[in-house]
């Protein structure tokens, strides 16, 4: 947990599941087929520091998925409330990110950005994460 004057960084409990889930439909940018409560719970059974929540003066005001599978550091769902952009919530978000994969031994990170979210882009460029052209994300969605 990090505090910084008044925007506290803390893991996301189970308690805070239908929180989370009501501010990725406010803040984020598109859907994921693990947006829902158990694609979190998953997420939080497997990795329970991975999910970070931003919040200033109680409220969340942003998250990031900070996985790591021991390989490879991957950062999901950087959001930030649209009243919270531009005061340093998404920078401190990945900045206790960057800190944990550090502290787990990663080498790198790796971030899912829309193609189509140019403020995003401007936000990922300015924390000093680029595009790799050379790779394109290949999925196949797995029933369950």
């Amino acid at each position: 947990m990090r505090d910084m004057d008044d925007l506290r960084i803390r893991a996301a409990t189970p308690d805070d599941l239908d929180r989370v889930l009501t501010f990725w439909r406010q803040a984020a940018e598109g859907t994921s087929i693990s947006d829902d409560r158990d694609g979190v719970a998953r997420l939080l059974r497997r990795d329970p520091e991975s999910l970070l929540l931003a919040e200033r003066n109680g409220m969340l005001a942003g998250t990031v998925i900070a996985g790591f599978d021991g390989w490879r550091c991957h950062l999901y769902r950087l959001a930030v409330h649209p009243a919270q952009r531009r005061r340093g919530v998404a920078t401190a978000l990945l900045t206790a990110a960057e800190e944990r994969f550090t502290a787990l031994g990663g080498r790198r990170g790796d971030a899912m950005v829309l193609k189509e979210n140019a403020p995003a882009h401007s936000a990922w460029q300015a924390a000093g994460y680029s595009p790799q052209p050379q790779w394109s994300r290949w999925v196949k969605p797995l029933d369950s």
